[in-house]
């Protein structure tokens, strides 16, 4: 496997010489945490789709595939919906905002005291989705140098953080579009039609399989419906989407380039589950459906085009994972202490190295949570029944209903995320039950306190309404490096 092994050290390689080039042109606050808000289409596109497309979209998607078929691919084809969804009615007043974290467009919307919980909640769902996206290094890892899982998970991790610490979003976009174009060859244009011809083709699938794994339901409506609640609308919410929508250089961006990347993840939602059920005829008694990726690469593709493939899951993971960080990052910074210390008053050029040392730290934090963990997907449901149950209502009720109040946001979070918590702990962390009444008890909260409570004062509603239409923006209106494309 030498020359796999050439191409995967060279790949990280690059991720590290990435992070470098990127330092230099984080300069700025804006620079550091939303890439200046002047990425282009072409990007934006490309960024947008690696950050969502991680290691439980490759690795768990063609899971899905093996153990359900065709049907395996809504999970990733759930996100997929949520970004378009974000894309087309959303992103277009997010970017206009010009903001650095949900908390701070809840503050905006309600005339504050909602940054500080919302800011917890989110900072707990983006840690989680960091760590699960980290331990996925030792997955990758044991199958290319049958490594040790805490030494993958410290290397992979390591790797993530130093070329995001050095220079933040900037730095994330260069090594995203990268890691997308990988992806897009090693999975869509190698590994799908390698495995199909490796498997005899669809009509041998066909013949050998149930038709259960070719029915676009065989995975059951109740499952659907929770993919949907949990993945469409966290894609509306998460920290880690929105500070991606807060890098576009304008509406059209956000809109257009969102819609291209949704798009996209619905071609390769189809392409993980077909894969997944390509293996199913090839190794119909693995021990585990996680494990299909991992297997048709390592046994089936020929030197070279493993390494790639390989590089590739790499590519999905690192996307996500760095994604999350700076998420994390941003939220614990600017939501979290800032608010505890007061408000700081010092330059950009302080603002970029505060910033950086969090993302240091936070992403220690994230490698040692890594190592202690066990379960990643009761972490990663527990991260996404907080975020959904909690912070969808006031978010979206702040978007769309003017009467919502600032009281109604907070007893919404307030009661959405114990609520969840109460029910996990009731019937159990990966039920459905939770997120189900959970996101009822909150949009119940929010409707009946909001109108108990005066309305949102009229001059913070017109100062909302002003960053809606894209005037009263904070931020200089002029940078001296031009769009980038």
């Amino acid at each position: 496997m030498a020359v796999d092994y050439t191409v995967i050290v060279l790949y990280l390689a690059g991720m590290l010489a990435m992070g470098w080039w990127g330092m230099r042109r984080a300069r700025s606050k804006s620079d550091f945490l939303v890439a200046g808000r002047r990425l282009g289409p072409a990007m934006y596109s490309g960024t947008m789709a690696a950050i969502v497309l991680g290691g439980a979209s490759t690795i768990g998607g063609v899971g899905l595939g093996y153990q359900y078929g065709l049907s395996g691919a809504w999970m990733v084809f759930t996100i997929g919906l949520g970004l378009l969804a974000l894309s087309v009615f959303f992103s277009a007043r997010i970017a206009r905002l010009k903001v650095y974290t949900v908390s701070e467009m809840l503050d905006l919307r309600y005339g504050g005291r909602a940054g500080v919980i919302s800011g917890v909640v989110m900072w707990a769902y983006t840690l989680m989705l960091a760590v699960t996206s980290t331990i996925a290094y030792a997955t990758i890892f044991d199958v290319l140098f049958d490594m040790n899982r805490t030494l993958a998970i410290v290397i992979g991790g390591t790797i993530v953080v130093a070329y995001s610490t050095l220079g933040g979003m900037w730095s994330i976009t260069l090594t995203d579009m990268v890691q997308f174009v990988v992806k897009t060859i090693g999975v869509l244009l190698l590994l799908l039609p390698i495995a199909v011809v490796k498997a005899g083709g669809f009509s041998e699938m066909k013949a050998k399989l149930p038709t259960s794994y070719f029915d676009p339901l065989g995975i059951g409506g109740e499952t659907i419906f929770t993919y949907v609640l949990i993945y469409t609308f966290g894609m509306l919410i998460g920290q880690d989407i929105w500070q991606r929508v807060f890098t576009a250089r304008g509406d059209r961006t956000a809109k257009w380039g969102g819609t291209v990347a949704g798009t996209y993840c619905l071609v390769y939602a189809l392409a993980g589950a077909v894969i997944g059920t390509a293996a199913k005829v090839m190794y119909p008694k693995l021990g585990s459906p996680d494990d299909a990726f991992a297997t048709i690469v390592k046994d089936e593709l020929p030197v070279g085009v493993r390494g790639l493939v390989l590089a590739a899951a790499l590519a999905a993971v690192m996307s996500t994972s760095s994604g999350a960080l700076i998420a994390c990052a941003t939220v614990a910074n600017n939501d979290i202490w800032s608010r505890i210390r007061g408000r700081s008053r010092s330059g950009d050029h302080d603002e970029v190295r505060g910033n950086r040392a969090f993302i240091l730290i936070m992403g220690v934090a994230v490698i040692g949570t890594a190592i202690a963990l066990n379960n990643v997907v009761e972490a990663l449901t527990v991260a996404y029944n907080l975020l959904v149950g909690g912070l969808l209502v006031p978010i979206l009720g702040g978007l769309l209903w003017k009467r919502g109040t600032v009281q109604g946001a907070l007893a919404a979070v307030t009661v959405g995320g114990l609520a969840v918590v109460g029910l996990m702990a009731g019937y159990g962390i990966l039920a459905n039950e939770p997120v189900y009444y959970g996101l009822l008890a909150s949009l119940a909260a929010y409707a009946v306190v909001s109108l108990a409570t005066r309305p949102t004062d009229a001059a913070v509603l017109a100062t909302w309404r002003e960053r809606l239409a894209g005037r009263g923006t904070p931020e200089r209106a002029s940078e001296p490096v031009p769009a980038a494309q």
